[in-house]
């Protein structure tokens, strides 16, 4: 009996043994899983963090317009809306119906001219502030210069210019109340229409006529 009870005594005291020595694995496997665990949530990240220098500057950067060194080319800070652009002169561009006179130099001196060079002429026959007398055969080939008169941002005149109606109600322009013509056909800069007939003479004008 005696021999009996030790026996089963011995393999009550193995089995507590063998019960604890399990039982004290599962700590450490949990453990170990858990480092484990812990170690592939960390992997999983993009990558490290950028130090807080490096963010401070890139923010700074951003705010002022300018891009950070990391900014990818594709980004939108990038790219800057265009600011005012430099102006190409004080002289706007005319409206449409807008006629630009000007001082030309001519061979027979300083004259009265539209842009683009064409001589524009009086004709004896009109009188200051009256209509054109020109018309029917003449005015096809002297030409009524129509639209509304402009100065050239270069150019100042001593007279004044007004338009004026002629037989077709169109507005003609004249200068100093005598309707102005073109001769059809001539060359710009050209005075061939000086004095033709007697009846047909440039507008002089002096050098001092035009802005230093």
């Amino acid at each position: 009996m005696r021999k009996s009870g030790w026996t089963a005594a011995t393999g009550l005291g193995a089995l507590v043994l063998l019960l604890a020595a399990c039982g004290g694995s599962s700590p450490s496997a949990t453990g170990a899983a858990g480092g484990s665990s812990s170690a592939q949530s960390g992997s999983g990240s993009s990558g490290p963090a950028a130090p807080a220098s490096s963010v401070s500057a890139a923010s700074t950067a951003s705010k002022n317009g300018v891009p950070s060194p990391t900014t990818s080319p594709g980004s939108s800070a990038s790219h800057k809306t265009a600011g005012p652009q430099p102006s190409q002169g004080s002289q706007s561009i005319p409206a449409a119906g807008t006629t630009v006179m000007i001082v030309q130099h001519s061979a027979v001196g300083f004259v009265l001219a539209v842009a683009g060079g064409q001589v524009v002429y009086t004709y004896s026959h009109d009188t200051k502030g009256g209509a054109p007398t020109c018309t029917g055969v003449c005015a096809q080939t002297w030409l009524p210069v129509t639209g509304t008169p402009q100065a050239g941002p270069a150019d100042s005149f001593p007279g004044t210019f007004t338009v004026v109606k002629n037989a077709s109600g169109v507005g003609q322009i004249a200068y100093n109340g005598l309707p102005l013509y073109i001769l059809k056909g001539a060359k710009p800069y050209a005075v061939t229409g000086n004095n033709m007939d007697g009846v047909w003479h440039v507008v002089p004008l002096s050098a001092s006529d035009i802005k230093a």
